[in-house]
């Protein structure tokens, strides 16, 4: 009987440290330590990326520890909007579930094909969860008031630098058969106010198609087509296919490979469709 105990008292033991090691795990490469960045003043030198959508955009990815070296060349806020260093991951909205984000990989490919002298500014706006109807009405979500943080994003990105496109990814809080049909009108109209308030109206917005892991796949498919059909209508707007991306186990969001993947594929299409203006 003594043995018995001692062996149920060892299994939950066990159970308790992979709880432990699975909620701690994800935090394990993070980093520690943030890098202030020094700018100069010459605007045209410092190119911005606002990074915005749900989930997908914020990161769910594991950390690893390449993806925490840092480049002088690539910069973000932190939590206070101070500018340092970017090391993954650069989201900072929801700390017990942020992860790994496609930024990073997005600045360091992108880098290979623009001047040396040009620095990229990455700015977080992603809140998991959020609706395309919540941004559109500013609503507060997860303690974020969404648009309005989007708004405070750009005031910053026109002081320091020049916003040169909108990386977005986001939907799956709409793939549902009443918002399916009213999403391409929804993107439509924030994506006219992205660009009224960034002043630009030919800002190009790239766009991350959902995933083909989804658990509702109908569903996901509708919204994507939704995507297509709304960018054809747009010549400088761009989806970004995800097809091949795997998940992390949930069948809804990208895994670290993915992320970094998904990075590179927004920044080939930027290099390949904008970069030349």
């Amino acid at each position: 009987m003594r043995r018995f105990f001692c062996f149920i008292i060892t299994c939950m033991t066990l159970v308790a440290c992979n709880k432990h090691s699975a909620v701690t795990g994800r935090t394990t490469h993070f980093p520690t330590q943030q890098l202030t960045a020094i700018i100069n003043k010459d605007n045209s030198k410092i190119w911005v990326f606002i990074l915005a959508g749900q989930s997908n955009m914020a990161g769910r990815g594991l950390v690893e520890p390449d993806d925490t070296i840092s480049n002088y060349r690539i910069i973000t806020i932190n939590k206070k909007g101070e500018l340092i260093l970017a090391k993954e991951p650069l989201h900072f909205y929801e700390p017990s579930l942020t992860g790994l984000d496609c930024g990073v990989s997005f600045a360091r490919t992108l880098l290979k094909k623009i001047p040396p002298d040009v620095r990229l500014l990455l700015l977080p706006t992603a809140i998991g969860g959020s609706s395309i109807n919540q941004w559109l009405n500013d609503s507060i979500h997860r303690n974020v008031k969404l648009y309005n943080n989007f708004l405070e994003k750009i005031a910053i990105a026109k002081k320091i630098g020049t916003v040169k496109a909108i990386l977005w990814h986001q939907g799956e809080s709409d793939a549902t058969e009443k918002n399916i049909p009213l999403y391409k009108e929804r993107l439509k109209v924030l994506i006219q106010k992205f660009r009224t308030d960034a002043g630009n109206p030919t800002l190009p917005v790239l766009i991350g198609e959902l995933g083909s892991f989804a658990k509702y796949q109908p569903n996901f498919r509708k919204l994507n087509n939704e995507i297509y059909q709304y960018s054809a209508t747009d010549v400088n707007s761009l989806v970004i296919s995800t097809k091949d991306l795997q998940h992390r186990g949930d069948s809804l969001h990208f895994n670290s490979k993915a992320q970094r993947l998904l990075g590179k594929r927004f920044a080939r299409q930027y290099v390949k469709h904008f970069l030349a203006r």
